[in-house]
């Protein structure tokens, strides 16, 4: 008895449901280019390791170019094309804009997935490798660019625009002053 290797899914991206036919291989990346013409979401490395195909899964960031597109299914996905309110951009993509968070642009839609992706866990608590006090009684850690950039660690820029990437983070998630400066 042969077991079928493809079946037909519902994925629900930003907001709407697809249903499709997939090879139960097909990455989450390749279903959102090459099934649902989703373009936003950057094949980079196609590895995990760039950052270009992250998108957003249940409010948390992941590389879409790792995660199997059956295994999607029946989680909120948000791409780089759910991310603005109808015209209204989010704040994240505002703050790219003004402060330049890109050159090329290749990578900017994961690096703002993954930047929505930070300041939520951020605001939630969340410490990383770069808190110094990791104790609950500690409180949320200053989202500091020393956090800003250990925090968007997963995601490069072959263009190097990290400077101006920290400081849109910075402004989205309403930091002023010293305490983002990169």
């Amino acid at each position: 008895m042969t077991q079928s290797t493809s079946s037909a899914i519902t994925l629900n991206i930003n907001g709407e449901k697809y249903t499709l036919p997939v090879d139960h291989r097909t990455t989450l990346l390749d279903a959102l280019r090459e099934h649902l013409d989703l373009t936003g979401s950057k094949k980079g490395c196609d590895q995990g390791q760039c950052g270009a195909c992250t998108v957003l899964l249940d409010g948390r960031r992941a590389v879409s170019c790792l995660q199997l597109a059956v295994a999607a299914e029946g989680r909120a996905i948000t791409t780089i094309e759910g991310v603005a309110d109808g015209e209204r951009l989010h704040p994240v993509q505002q703050a790219f804009l003004d402060l330049d968070g890109f050159q090329c642009g290749y990578c900017t839609p994961g690096q703002i997935c993954s930047a929505i992706a930070v300041i939520e866990e951020h605001a939630a608590g969340w410490p990383s490798a770069a808190t110094d006090d990791v104790r609950p009684e500690a409180g949320v850690p200053v989202l500091s660019a020393e956090e800003i950039r250990e925090r968007m660690s997963g995601n490069l820029c072959r263009c190097g625009a990290y400077v101006s990437i920290v400081q849109a983070v910075a402004q989205a998630a309403g930091i002023q002053g010293k305490e983002a400066v990169a």
